[in-house]
């Protein structure tokens, strides 16, 4: 009995390293022991929405709101288009000065309409216009006024200021260019020029062109 008590006493600090845990550093075998981070909390995943300021990364949108574009001005194109005509090869002219506000272009008026470049080149301008002549097809003869200065130049004569700028700046009238002006192509009737300056005007496309 005593040899089997002497080695109890000899296996049992053995028996007991060998069930004890291990506290040693060496790695544990289980799987997924000994990785970074094992055995701590996960961290708490955020229960707040996500934010609604993110930078889009859309392009913006470039089209217009439809009924926003800009309307093409009336005598602009289609068979009302405002045109330069050749004045020596429209036929006999002749000129009575006769404003009646009517809605109607008529001679001794100034209306506005789309005016193309001297160009020709499609590009033109909304601007008023002086209307010297009716034409037996309805439409009219009319010279384009403008308010920059050009005293001393035969192209253009003085016709002072008026109603029909707003800032009633003195205008002159161009008689290097006759246009031809469809009812249906005028944005509106300005005002009536005064009778003595209409005959400056009338006389001048006269001596120039040799109209009535």
């Amino acid at each position: 009995m005593a040899f089997f008590s002497d080695l109890l006493k000899a296996v049992a600090p053995v028996i007991s390293r060998l069930t004890r845990p291990q506290k040693d550093g060496r790695q544990d075998a289980r799987p997924g022991a000994g990785r970074p981070g094992s055995g701590t909390a996960r961290p708490r995943r955020s229960t707040q929405p996500p934010s609604t300021q993110r930078p889009s990364t859309q392009r913006p949108s470039t089209a217009q709101p439809a009924g926003t574009g800009a309307l093409p001005s009336p005598g602009h194109g289609g068979s009302d288009a405002t045109v330069e005509v050749d004045p020596h090869r429209i036929g006999a002219v002749r000129m009575s000065y006769s404003p009646a506000t009517d809605g109607a272009p008529d001679p001794g008026e100034i209306v506005w309409t789309w005016v193309p470049y001297e160009e020709n080149d499609g590009r033109g301008k909304d601007r008023p216009v002086l209307v010297v002549a009716a034409e037996t097809s309805g439409t009219v003869l009319a010279v384009q006024l403008t308010s920059k200065n050009h005293d001393g130049d035969s192209d253009f004569v003085p016709v002072g200021a008026g109603a029909w700028d707003g800032e009633h700046r003195p205008s002159w009238v161009a008689i290097d260019r006759v246009l031809r002006v469809h009812p249906a192509g005028m944005r509106r009737e300005a005002a009536a020029l005064p009778r003595a300056a209409y005959d400056r005007v009338a006389g001048a496309l006269r001596e120039r062109y040799g109209w009535r």
